[in-house]
């Protein structure tokens, strides 16, 4: 089923579509990540942003 641009409710929002590049490349800038690290996280985390975020946190806070 394809994403309706035209809903922009919150629950469109907290999912982040790995075919939709804008959505990646948004993702990649605002949590400072390269492509395939972010398409990972994507599959990984099934594009809840929500996880996605804490994952990256999770990370920084490590190194």
């Amino acid at each position: 089923m394809a994403d309706d641009k035209n809903k922009r409710g919150a629950r469109d929002r907290s999912t982040v579509a790995a075919e939709e590049k804008y959505e990646v490349n948004y993702l990649m800038q605002a949590l400072k990540l390269g492509r395939d690290d972010a398409e990972q996280l994507i599959l990984k985390y099934n594009g809840n942003r929500e996880k996605i975020e804490q994952e990256v946190s999770k990370r920084k806070k490590r190194s």
